[in-house]
């Protein structure tokens, strides 16, 4: 992914300046939106037929659930049922281990501290690292246990060990779900096993990886390791396309409600794709639609930088009683934007300012707002700002400018 469209570009993009002063001249009149001023929406509706919906139309998928997400410019990529509750199975790890990293990162835990291994830890069903009862085992090999192996033993090791019992453990899941924005989860257990009450979307997946990414990056690395031996036991990352080197992380599960599902996360070129599946029907297929999904987002899709940070797009911006007639408008940030390949063109920027902009007024000031995007698709949005200062006229000046005599 990459490229850079020039503003002049007219082939490249149609650009259309708001701004216009309303009422006999008078100013800070902004110009109505009908899209809110956010960074960008976060999803799109889904097919009333069951394919995934994506920017250009329609897709067929096998998995009953299904978000992808651009996470560098953070563009829904595709969507199927995204927003609907899904039994989360071993996917449910992911947030164990969110909760985990931040006890590590505040130093309330460390690696080389070892937790005891209870009862209900040791007689833990389904996928297991295998600890010995009575033992005490580091927070680093269950952390290993519990991404690699997908160890239901090391979860609830790991739980007990920081909060005391696994119930107020998943109150502290629960909390930091609602914190970083997962909207439609809750949890009543650190494994996934089934459990009344206990889902996840897929969209909240996706938006959990991407936190996991960005908030504990130096622990991620735990989530694209290929094997881990414990107790004398090898397993291999059960996430194939970790295995084939086609993703970096992230998590596999399985039940018989929810199906096979996976997380996975790749970087390419500078822009970090992260795709979450569910409702699979096996291994085979899981794997099969991951690494197609995956491969279809980064062939697929561009990011492509329209504006440059700095970049002057309205040079003669109206002032009203300055001691200069206009000032130029320049953008606060890059805009980017992740669209299908050759869909340049397509790409639709508006400025947006109040006109006239009233003096004084100081060089920085935010002054507007620049947005583009596809016709019918979510906008991105970057600040303007003056580019120099303007003064305001003095009292001579303003009478001379209420009779038409304004200094250029």
């Amino acid at each position: 992914m990459g490229g850079v469209a020039g503003f002049s570009a007219c082939s490249l993009l149609a650009l259309s300046r708001l701004g216009h002063a309303k009422g006999a001249g008078q100013p800070g009149h902004p110009v109505a939106q009908n899209s809110s001023p956010s960074i960008q929406a976060a999803s799109m509706s889904d097919s009333a037929m069951g394919d995934a919906i994506t920017p250009m139309g329609p897709m067929p998928t096998s998995a009953r659930w299904a978000y992808i997400l651009d996470s560098t410019t953070n563009t829904v990529l595709l969507s199927r049922n995204a927003e609907e509750r899904m039994p989360p199975s071993s996917l449910t790890k992911m947030m164990t281990a969110y909760v985990v990293f931040a006890f590590l990162a505040s130093g309330r835990i460390r690696m080389e501290q070892t937790f005891p291994v209870s009862h209900k830890a040791w007689r833990m069903e389904g996928s297991r690292m295998f600890v010995p009862l009575g033992s005490s085992v580091s927070v680093e090999d269950l952390i290993r246990g519990m991404l690699i192996q997908s160890g239901n033993d090391a979860c609830v090791v790991l739980a007990e060990g920081i909060a005391g019992s696994e119930e107020r453990f998943v109150t502290l899941m629960n909390e930091a779900a609602r914190r970083i924005g997962l909207h439609n989860s809750h949890f009543m257990n650190v494994t996934g096993l089934p459990a009344d009450g206990h889902y996840m979307c897929a969209r909240d997946v996706a938006v959990l990886a991407q936190h996991l990414i960005h908030d504990f990056s130096r622990y991620y690395h735990f989530f694209g390791e290929k094997e881990f031996t414990f107790n004398h036991i090898r397993q291999g990352n059960r996430n194939v396309l970790v295995d084939k080197g086609l993703a970096d992380g992230l998590k596999t599960g399985h039940t018989d409600a929810g199906g096979f599902g996976l997380c996975a996360s790749s970087e390419r070129n500078g822009n970090r794709i992260i795709v979450a599946i569910n409702g699979t029907s096996s291994t085979n297929e899981r794997a099969h639609e991951g690494e197609r999904l995956m491969s279809w987002a980064f062939s697929s899709f561009e990011t492509v930088k329209f504006l440059s940070r700095g970049q002057v797009v309205e040079p003669k911006a109206a002032v009203w009683m300055g001691e200069h007639r206009s000032v130029a408008l320049a953008v606060a940030e890059d805009v980017s934007l992740t669209i299908p390949v050759g869909w340049s063109s397509k790409v639709q920027i508006s400025v947006d300012y109040p006109s006239p902009i009233a003096a004084p007024i100081v060089a920085g000031q935010k002054s507007g707002h620049v947005s583009a995007g596809l016709p019918g698709q979510p906008r991105v949005y970057s600040p303007l700002y003056a580019v120099e200062a303007v003064a305001e006229l003095g009292v001579v000046g303003r009478l001379m400018a209420r009779f038409g005599h304004a200094p250029e």
